[in-house]
């Protein structure tokens, strides 16, 4: 399984964000796509649209499923990354790198801090493999 980098904040759903600057960059573990299989399509929301912590803001959509994506922390939507739109598999092959999905500008950035750091995640997994 692949390493879950430390700098990294962790939901339940299997997304993961990162402060970058005054925005948060959102996209989905390398546990999420490893489940998923082959990333194959990849629903984005527009920059402008607000997103709510726990609530979904795209799907993704691999050989295997059809997953929505939900909202790590609440805020606007600065960045989608377009290149998933040629390029879906990224998610698969970069999931922390250039597969991220989307960028933030958080309505409440402290709702960072109550998300699991990499041990906790990494705990959630343990006892869900099980």
């Amino acid at each position: 399984m692949a390493e879950n980098p430390k700098n990294l904040r962790y939901t339940k759903d299997h997304e993961w964000a990162r402060r970058d600057g005054g925005g948060v960059v959102v996209g989905v573990t390398a546990h999420a796509q490893e489940a998923l299989g082959d990333v194959v399509y990849v629903e984005l929301p527009k920059v402008g649209d607000a997103v709510t912590a726990g609530s979904p803001f795209g799907v993704v959509e691999s050989t295997k499923a059809v997953s929505e994506l939900f909202a790590p922390i609440s805020g606007k939507v600065t960045k989608v990354n377009t290149a998933l739109a040629d390029e879906p598999s990224t998610i698969n092959t970069d999931p922390y790198g250039a597969g991220w999905i989307i960028e933030l500008a958080p309505s409440d950035p402290s709702q960072l801090d109550g998300l699991m750091d990499a041990d906790g995640y990494n705990e959630l997994l343990a006892k869900t493999a099980t």
